[in-house]
């Protein structure tokens, strides 16, 4: 669910296919081909990603290789996957929502070709499968650091495109600050893009006009938080530790370690237990985390927020368990209850205290 069909707005020019060696390769039988929906350099989501590879690499020895900007709903995809599996490589991931129907095809084309998709909802319980991790956990801890920091009551979330993994960010993000501050509220701007720096930054600058002194992101350029620096306010980044593009404002980030994960899919492609299943990591399997929390934050917030840690890490407390109301004051979360994962990767409902519609 990471990645819409409409919404990459920047498609690099020159697209290329980059190998690294990483180790030997002449211990397995492996090569692993990465296609990404942004650029490596983006500090955020492709950013992420692709560290993620390099971690992999150096652990497994595989030989990798990657292509960069590949856009949604065209044919590149599916022209670069032929080009990896013909340059010998057998397993493909791809990291973006609208390639999904495309690796379902080419899995059923390749039956020899493992091909794992990062935010989609199809398997095939053979060679291919899906990948994503339990982001709403970290989410709720920089809520409760967000919370803390305002002091206006107000702050700006600039997020991407209302799908349920958007959404469902902003409302454990949402219920993190109320914890702390039941007086805050999180106001939603969309900019129907994942990376374009104008827009976003444009976005941030809205939020902070109005009186917003914290500003949340959901997409993977720096900008939101260049912005909140530039005003003097505080910023929550997402995907990477993004500390040193606005250090004065940085608080900390919801973040990716992909790794471990990449780690595991190359060893079962090579030992043949690949089975084309759903995986959704979470904090306690290491797949997502919390950046540092800034020095200047409270000694009190940071340990509340390490007790919340462990409380999600050991499954005593969970971000969307009950009492929670909905936008328009209606249960949501039944006391006692918490949301099943089916609820929460349909999510499409606003939790009290944000503002703003669904689009």
């Amino acid at each position: 669910m990471r990645r819409s069909l409409f919404g990459l707005l920047a498609v690099v020019l020159g697209l290329s296919l980059v190998a690294a060696s990483c180790g030997s390769d002449d211990d397995s039988s492996t090569k692993a081909a990465f296609i990404y929906v942004g650029p490596v350099g983006d500090a955020g989501w492709t950013y992420a990603h692709d560290q993620g590879r390099l971690a992999a690499a150096a652990e497994t020895g595989v030989e990798t290789a990657f292509v960069e900007t590949v856009p949604e709903g065209t044919a590149d995809f599916g022209n670069y996957a032929r080009d990896f599996i013909e340059q010998g490589f057998n397993l493909i991931i791809g990291t973006s929502f609208g390639y999904m129907d495309d690796m379902e095809a080419l899995a059923e084309e390749f039956p020899d070709v493992v091909f794992d998709h990062v935010s989609g909802y199809k398997a095939n319980g053979t060679n291919f499968g899906n990948t994503f991790g339990r982001m709403y956990e970290p989410r709720y801890l920089s809520g409760m650091v967000a919370g803390s920091a305002t002091s206006s009551d107000l702050i700006g979330y600039v997020a991407a495109f209302p799908i349920p993994e958007v959404i469902r960010g902003i409302n454990a993000f949402t219920l993190g600050v109320r914890e702390v501050n039941p007086d805050a509220q999180v106001e939603v701007v969309w900019t129907s893009t994942w990376f374009d720096p104008v827009v976003e930054g444009d976005s941030a600058q809205a939020m902070l006009d109005k009186g917003a002194d914290v500003i949340a992101m959901h997409q993977d350029s720096t900008a939101a938080g260049e912005k909140a620096e530039a005003a003097g306010a505080r910023w929550v980044a997402y995907n990477s530790d993004m500390s040193a593009h606005a250090p004065a404002a940085h608080l900390t980030a919801p973040v990716w370690n992909w790794g471990p994960r990449y780690t595991e899919i190359i060893g079962q492609a090579t030992d043949g237990t690949y089975e084309g299943g759903y995986y959704w990591g979470s904090m306690a399997d290491g797949v997502v985390d919390l950046a540092p929390i800034a020095a200047d934050v409270d000694a009190a917030v940071k340990a509340a927020v390490a007790e919340r840690k462990q409380q999600i890490i050991d499954g005593s407390f969970h971000p969307f368990q009950g009492p929670i109301n909905a936008q328009d004051g209606s249960v949501y979360v039944a006391a006692g209850d918490v949301l099943d994962d089916g609820t929460m990767l349909s999510m499409d409902v606003f939790v009290e205290g944000v503002i703003g519609s669904l689009g």
